[in-house]
């Protein structure tokens, strides 16, 4: 059978008495047999034009198509389709990505009077926007004559097309409004915003469009000053909503307020599209265009990832920022910084040589694999808390925050300058990491050996007996999964610092400071100094909190629920193996300097350090780079720039500067704009 016959055949099984289901069964194979293999638009093209061909040619056949026409739509309503598809059904980002999670898991079906989801189901290839914008004028000329002939407009009056045009129009703007006047939209609208009351007017011009389109026609002059008038407001309503961001980036983001902003911004664009299809000169051509942007916006917002990525974005430029706001104290830049890093690393590995004895004391209990992961968890978090607030340090955990506060120096890497002082904050960072380092296994291992050996004149028992040293010794061992378990340590430690980070959005969104601070319950209860220094000292500490809580939790709770699901993942977090390596040599006494497996543990102690730093600093590393925009040009630059410090100076990354060091490096030729500058600078410029 040729193409002709094909296009005939398809064309005969048109039967406008079907049920719905089979009518709607017959489009969806008639556009399945134009898209054919989705290889070549043009033949898309020869296949719509064949099909028109084979129409004129049965003389029954646009009788028949009218009257199904006719009761397709008497069965779904075109225009809140063409209003709210691929919008979110409720203004909730959590509704939204529960409504494309279904999508994705629960198949569609014919039999609905939704054209939402019929549609889906029409046009469900991203090959569909390819051929729907490759139909010339010809074909579609022929299409929009042979198809809908009977419902050609006059200059006086509008088709029925382009009534249901102002019906989703008045649909789509009644959307923008209904979200310009939220209130947690509006009240985060600048004064100016407020005041010109951008919003208010969209009604009323709305009106004025449809009386000079149902008066004078859509291509009249009454018409297209109308539409113009329109079209400025929805700026002015785009700009107002813009002001939005100014307040999340002050006071905090929320996912469901960007969620929010990006579907207004989304609803205008609709607007103007319907005004364009409304207006235009070439309908057929504007018509085609709307539905190929329909068909592209029905397959990116089936996408979770997409959803996930533009809510999320701005909330991730805050926890970076919020990261990158803590890290500054872990970087030392002199001498001095340097001396004071090693004491207050020293002053964190003591204290955490004292966890150490306590995750031993633990196991005698004989508790249940919960209890003690829980015990455990508590246990650190305890510790780290006492080390935030004694303002001494643990080394792996810096990484995290101090590489945002790296990135942060990147948001004009394209000035003189900034080169130099991103690849001198590198050089900081590991001379920090270094005297971290040095100062928490330096404390750890005498501090351990002190308790264990106090134990042992105390009650002639070291910290752990020769048996469980031995099995510390073994699960330290650099030939075993150390390395692999270090690596899951550091992926905790990132984690630890995006509840950081998102824990103090949190705080500051909701201005928990301030309600602390002034709140008639806490001042009643605290007296007003008291509760001013409750809220200083919560906004100043809730991110490490946030981080030091969770981190102990995770470190003590994952690997008991990995256990349960027979995963056997454990954790290496070098201090503290340190301390229980030392703990493990004097348990088995000066013999152990002879056995190769307290030599393979020491050297599973040297791996673990390094892949915990490396794994945790590259993700936060990866994070703030994307949460910033840094594009892949400015990174190659950045490489380069590293490279050549190494080259120079390379002493600059282990010891600390001396105050007559000029360490520099030239500034590499500017490169491409940030992408998150041009994000920033594209709604000022429409």
């Amino acid at each position: 059978m040729n193409v002709s016959q094909e296009a005939s055949a398809l064309l005969e099984r048109l039967d406008p008495s079907a049920p719905l289901v089979d009518r709607h069964r017959w489009l969806m194979d008639t556009l399945a047999w134009v898209r054919g293999d989705e290889s070549d638009p043009q033949a898309c093209v020869a296949r719509v034009g064949q099909l028109l061909e084979a129409a004129r040619s049965i003389e029954a056949w646009p009788g028949r198509w009218r009257q199904w026409w006719i009761a397709f739509n008497s069965d779904v309503d075109v225009a809140p389709f063409l209003a709210d598809h691929g919008f979110a059904p409720r203004t909730s980002f959590l509704s939204e990505f529960g409504h494309r999670l279904r999508r994705k898991l629960l198949p569609g079906t014919p039999e609905t009077t939704d054209l939402a989801d019929l549609f889906d189901l029409l046009l469900h290839s991203s090959f569909d926007r390819r051929w729907l914008l490759a139909l010339d004028t010809a074909t579609l000329n022929d299409a929009r004559t042979l198809l809908f002939s009977d419902e050609a407009s006059t200059p006086a009056t509008s088709s029925r097309w382009s009534t249901v045009l102002l019906d989703g129009l008045t649909f789509c703007v009644g959307q923008i409004v209904a979200t310009g006047f939220a209130s947690e939209i509006r009240v985060r609208m600048d004064a100016a915003a407020r005041r010109n009351r951008p919003f208010h007017a969209l009604p009323p011009l709305l009106e004025a469009l449809r009386h000079a389109v149902q008066t004078f026609g859509p291509r009249s002059a009454q018409a297209q000053a109308a539409s113009e008038a329109l079209r400025l407001q929805l700026d002015a309503c785009r700009q107002a909503a813009y002001t939005v961001y100014g307040h999340l980036e002050e006071h905090g983001v929320s996912v469901g307020i960007v969620f929010r902003l990006r579907q207004l911004r989304e609803r205008i664009v609709r607007a103007r599209q319907l005004m364009d299809c409304l207006l235009s000169t070439r309908p057929e051509r504007a018509t085609a265009a709307l539905l190929a942007d329909l068909a592209q916006v029905g397959q990116e917002n089936r996408s979770i990832r997409a959803l996930v990525a533009s809510s999320s974005h701005l909330t991730a430029a805050k926890v970076a920022e919020r990261s990158a706001e803590s890290g500054e104290h872990y970087i030392t830049r002199d001498r001095q910084g340097y001396r004071d890093m090693l004491g207050k690393a020293a002053g964190g590995g003591a204290l955490l040589g004292l966890t150490t004895w306590a995750k031993f004391l633990l196991y005698p209990l004989g508790l249940s694999a919960f209890w003690l992961g829980f015990a455990a968890g508590l246990n650190y978090a305890v510790s780290f808390v006492v080390i935030q607030l004694l303002h001494w340090t643990v080394a792996t955990k810096q990484p995290a925050v101090t590489a945002p506060a790296m990135v942060a120096r990147l948001r004009d890497i394209r000035q003189a300058g900034a080169l130099k002082g991103f690849v001198d904050e590198v050089a900081n960072l590991f001379r920090s990491q270094i005297a971290a380092i040095l100062g928490n296994v330096g404390l750890v291992i005498p501090v351990v050996a002190l308790i264990s050996t106090l134990l042992y004149l105390a009650h002639g028992a070291h910290m752990i007996d020769a048996d469980k040293a031995r099995h510390v010794l073994h699960d330290m061992d650099v030939l075993g999964p150390s390395a692999l378990f270090a690596a899951f340590t550091g992926v905790l430690l990132f984690a630890s610092s995006i509840v950081a980070g998102w824990v103090e959005n949190w705080f500051v969104f909701h201005k928990l400071d301030s309600a602390l601070a002034h709140n008639p319950r806490f001042t009643r209860w605290l007296g007003a100094d008291r509760a001013a220094r409750w809220g200083r000292f919560m906004r100043g500490n809730v991110s490490g909190l946030a981080a030091n809580i969770s981190l102990g939790f995770m470190l003590g709770l994952i690997p008991a629920f990995a256990s349960f699901f027979g995963l056997g993942l454990d954790i290496r977090h070098v201090t503290l193996s340190a301390g229980q390596v030392t703990a493990a040599a004097l348990a088995l006494g000066p013999e152990v300097l002879h056995d190769p497996a307290f030599w393979r543990a020491v050297a599973g102690v040297a791996v673990i350090g390094p892949i915990n730093l490396t794994v945790s600093f590259y993700l936060a590393f990866r994070l703030a780079l994307r949460a910033r925009g840094i594009s892949g040009v400015n990174r190659q630059r950045i490489a380069a720039g590293l490279r050549q410090r190494l080259r120079r100076a390379p002493l600059s990354f282990v010891l600390p500067p001396r105050a007559t060091d000029d360490e520099r490096v030239d500034d590499l030729p500017a490169g491409e704009p940030d992408e998150q500058q041009a994000r920033d600078e594209a709604p000022r410029h429409g």
